[in-house]
C-alpha cells in the first residue's frame, strides 16, 4: 500500500495537483516516522500499519476541523476538510452504526460483560474487528450504552 500511494504522490506532483501532493507528501512522512519508531530503519510497514497510520490522520484532521469551526476559522477549517476527504479515500469502506451495534452485542455476549467494570474486556474483543473501519469513539459509546 505504500508503494501505491508513492506511486499516488509522484501522479500528483505531474498533474501539479498541489493539495493532493502535499496530503500524500505528509502521509507518507508519517508512515516513515511509524516505521522508524516500530523497528529503525530495516522496518517495512505493513498494509495494516500504512491504514492505521491513514485512521491517526484523519482523526487529527477532524480534530482541526472542530477546533478551527469553534474559533470561526472557516478558511483553515475548508482546508482541512478537503484534506480530510483525500484520506478518507484511502481508507476501507466504513461500518454503519447498526452494524457496530450487532458486532458490540455479539462481544459483550462473548466476554460475558455485566457492567462498566467489563468495559475494558469488550473493547479488547472488539477493536480489533473493527479496526479501520469504525471510528473508536463510536465504538466506546455503544459499549458504554450497552453495559450502563
Amino acid at each position: 500500500m505504500k508503494e501505491k500511494l508513492q506511486e499516488q504522490l509522484k501522479q500528483s506532483m505531474l498533474a501539479k495537483d498541489e493539495l493532493r501532493t502535499s496530503v500524500l507528501r505528509l502521509l507518507l512522512s508519517a508512515i516513515n516516522y511509524y516505521e522508524i519508531n516500530k523497528g529503525g530503519a530495516g522496518y517495512s510497514a505493513t498494509d495494516e500499519d500504512v491504514l492505521s497510520v491513514i485512521g491517526s490522520q484523519v482523526k487529527q484532521r477532524k480534530d482541526s476541523i472542530e477546533q478551527y469551526t469553534n474559533a470561526a476559522r472557516t478558511e483553515l477549517a475548508d482546508k482541512e476538510k478537503a484534506e480530510l476527504k483525500i484520506l478518507e479515500a484511502y481508507l476501507p469502506e466504513q461500518m454503519s452504526e447498526g452494524e457496530v451495534s450487532k458486532l458490540v452485542d455479539e462481544a459483550v455476549a462473548q466476554t460475558g460483560a455485566t457492567s462498566m467494570n467489563d468495559m475494558g474486556k469488550v473493547m479488547g474483543a472488539l477493536m480489533p474487528r473493527v479496526k479501520g473501519r469504525a471510528d473508536g469513539t463510536i465504538v466506546s459509546n455503544l459499549v458504554k450504552s450497552k453495559l450502563s
